[in-house]
């Protein structure tokens, strides 16, 4: 999430009231959680585990619970609770918003856009020309929508994204401050979910097409011309490049990379990268040769074991 104006490290750490490291007229310019960090931006820490992860990663601001060595160019808001903090900075740079009636403020819809009846378009939404929304969709704040989008009927585009911290009071949710981007000519079924980005985007590339009743995860990227089938849940974090295939109910864990022209076949459960132009089956998902093999391999076991 990018900030509407800058702001310099002693101005957060005020706003915060905490203790800052660094250059007092330090530039912020944006905020994000750490798997979509850029230069200007902050991110938190709240355990020593992640402390070298986000003290090394493109943010050039560490909302963290310990005062550590700060990293030259970089500056520290040392803070008890990072989350919670973490979290007044979004709500306050990007409040949630009462809706009141079916089309939000300061939301474009191109004249040529055909938007069905009981559609419901939040704040700052962009929508396209030729773009097609039927009946009973959501399209939550910020979502933009290029040329010649259709959306089946009741799907959620910018729902909330899943994400919290355990506490000894329950789960916290992060504010979700990110939005949706479907670019030009996706196609997306009925019943889908798309979540937006925590802090960041959550993109669907140009050409992709996604069936009934799939979910993706908050700040997953999808490329150009892929291709999701009925049931595909995807987690959030999640790459998948140009001209990927996931047939029926294929399940992905987040934080992967899944290659260029990799087919996914049904019922597969994806739990760690995949490498580009390969056909993957089973769960965990497998080059499929070697699970054609495995399976070969198990129809001999009876007469192995009758001849033991």
């Amino acid at each position: 999430m990018k900030l509407q104006q800058s702001k310099t490290l002693k101005e957060v750490a005020e706003f915060l009231n905490c203790e800052f490291v660094g250059d007092p007229n330090h530039e912020i310019t944006g905020l994000n959680e750490i798997h979509r960090v850029e230069a200007g931006d902050i991110v938190f820490v709240d355990h020593p585990k992640y402390y070298d992860k986000a003290l090394k990663s493109n943010a050039t601001t560490i909302l963290i619970d310990k005062e550590v060595d700060c990293p030259e160019g970089k500056g520290l808001l040392v803070s008890k609770q990072p989350f919670d903090d973490f979290n007044r900075l979004t709500k306050h740079y990007r409040p949630m918003r009462f809706l009141s009636g079916m089309v939000g403020e300061n939301t474009k819809i191109a004249e040529s856009a055909q938007i069905y009846p009981n559609v419901t378009i939040g704040n700052n939404v962009i929508i396209g020309e030729h773009v097609i929304i039927y009946p009973g969709v959501v399209i939550m704040d910020y979502t933009i929508i290029e040329d010649n989008v259709f959306i089946g009927a009741n799907t959620v585009i910018g729902q909330h994204a899943f994400y919290y911290k355990k506490k000894p009071t329950g789960y916290d949710r992060l504010h979700t401050s990110g939005n949706v981007w479907l670019k030009k000519n996706v196609e997306i079924g009925a019943l889908c979910t798309i979540d937006a980005g925590v802090t960041a985007t959550t993109t669907i590339g140009e050409g992709t097409k996604i069936d009934n009743q799939v979910q993706i995860g908050h700040d997953t990227i999808i490329g150009k011309n892929c291709l999701l089938a009925a049931n595909v849940g995807i987690a959030g974090c999640v790459e998948l490049q140009d001209n990927v295939t996931m047939w029926g109910q294929v399940g992905c864990a987040s934080d992967v990379v899944i290659g260029e022209n990799a087919i996914v076949l049904a019922q597969s459960g994806i739990s760690k990268s995949l490498a580009p132009n390969k056909t993957y089956f089973g769960s965990p998902a497998k080059d499929i040769r070697l699970v054609y093999r495995e399976m070969a391999a198990i129809r001999k076991l009876p007469e192995i074991l009758e001849n033991m």
